[in-house]
């Protein structure tokens, strides 16, 4: 495996690892963005495993030891399995995260105590880089879900959202509803709860320029109207689940 490496907006780089053998033929990737600044962040920490393979990726861009923040959108192995990795690494860094997840897992399971982050609260990486944290329980899975949003570039680490299988480009204008939908039918991840179209489309609302997806090509285009449509189309499920 190699983790290959392309710019999706200015100053954040896609750090992206194929596996073919997860959902094969087509396989699945793991992505991991770096957001560059005085204070760098890398969203999602990696599996542990894969941690050498992340390592070298960010040292081509950033020596390891200067990241800052280390954030992931839910606790979960292919989130936050490196994250104490990350942080003997980096002297300076601090975990990041919303108040569910400090409070029942960063708190106990990181080697250093976590920045706990409530909802709209902003890291400010300087250099006129700041990214806004976005509680979004549940959506598309774990309590302590959210999302970072840029404000300079208007991306949306969107963590889990429009997950989808293949290894595409790294930037694409395509449509990325069809494809999560579709690995939404193969794999089931989502808690389907009520409150997802209404959290879906308050994401909507900050008309990101680039969504960043972990698995799957991050997107260049018009992201509140893909966020409403994946909202739709969870709406429908939870219906369809209710009838």
């Amino acid at each position: 495996m190699e983790t290959r490496i392309a710019e999706i907006a200015s100053g954040i780089y896609r750090l992206s690892t194929f596996v073919p053998q997860i959902a094969p033929p087509a396989g699945f990737t793991f992505n991991q963005f770096l957001v560059l600044g005085d204070e760098p962040l890398l969203f999602h920490a990696g599996l542990r495993r894969m941690f050498p393979l992340v390592r070298e990726a960010v040292a081509r861009l950033v020596p390891p030891e200067r990241l800052r923040w280390i954030g992931f959108g839910h606790y979960e192995a292919d989130e936050s399995g490196a994250v104490n990795e990350w942080l003997a690494m980096a002297p300076h860094a601090e975990a990041a995260h919303g108040h569910t997840g400090c409070l029942v897992s960063l708190n106990d399971m990181a080697d250093r105590t976590p920045r706990m982050l409530a909802d709209g609260e902003v890291i400010d990486l300087g250099a006129g880089r700041r990214l806004r944290w976005i509680d979004t329980p549940h959506i598309p899975h774990g309590w302590d879900a959210g999302v970072l949003f840029e404000e300079a570039s208007g991306t949306l680490l969107c963590g889990d959202l429009f997950t989808q299988i293949g290894d595409g480009p790294a930037l694409t204008e395509a449509d990325v509803v069809g494809p999560a939908i579709a690995a939404e039918d193969l794999f089931g991840f989502s808690s389907l709860n009520p409150g997802m179209g209404a959290t879906i489309r308050r994401l909507a609302a900050l008309s990101p320029r680039t969504l960043a997806l972990m698995h799957g090509p991050s997107f260049a285009g018009d992201g509140a109207a893909a966020l409403r449509a994946l909202a739709d189309d969870y709406d429908r499920r939870f219906q369809a689940a209710m009838n």
